[in-house]
């Protein structure tokens, strides 16, 4: 089944992914933008330094002010709507959410917020690519013993690299070096 059939699916059942994104600023505002259109997924709650700042965002990208309005995740959970805050650390431990969204751009905190989700068991999908550059071992390690998957985004350069050379090796060719340019 495709990534896009089993989000229709999730959609048709009424039990979408319930997502937790952490960063609401550049990258996090490219996730905010497209989430609306992905069947089957629910963003339950933003966590920002600047939740002022993360509500600009969602408005800039066309998100109506009562979609964001969520007085607290548990209302969002509840409403199909959204809650933003500044509790990182309340939206990695929320039994509900599925998914925790990296998006900080901050090396240092990104690796603590994935690791606390792999404590919570929560799968990942990390934006901070530099926070993989950093340790991307030992948070596939952290996440396998937890149960947890990590991913990185699709899109940003070590994705589609990945992406890359398992179309290569698929198709039948050896790799011996992979990178890919603008």
């Amino acid at each position: 089944m495709s990534l896009y059939a089993g989000l229709q699916k999730r959609a048709a059942e009424s039990r979408p992914l319930r997502v937790g994104l952490i960063g609401a600023g550049k990258f996090g505002a490219m996730y905010l933008a497209q989430v609306p259109k992905t069947p089957g997924v629910h963003l339950a709650a933003i966590a920002d330094l600047s939740p002022a700042n993360a509500a600009v965002n969602l408005e800039r990208v066309g998100w109506a002010p009562e979609r964001f309005a969520a007085q607290s995740l548990d209302h969002a959970l509840r409403s199909g709507t959204t809650h933003v805050g500044d509790d990182w650390q309340a939206l990695v431990r929320h039994p509900a959410i599925d998914i925790v969204v990296e998006c900080t751009g901050n090396p240092i905190a990104a690796v603590e917020h994935c690791l606390e989700a792999f404590r919570q068991r929560k799968n990942v999908v990390n934006v901070t690519v530099e926070a993989d550059a950093f340790c991307g071992p030992l948070l596939a390690r952290k996440a396998a013993e937890a149960g947890a998957v990590y991913s990185l985004a699709f899109g940003d350069q070590p994705a589609l690299i990945c992406d890359l050379v398992d179309w290569a090796r698929a198709a039948g060719f050896g790799v011996v070096a992979a990178g890919r340019g603008h």
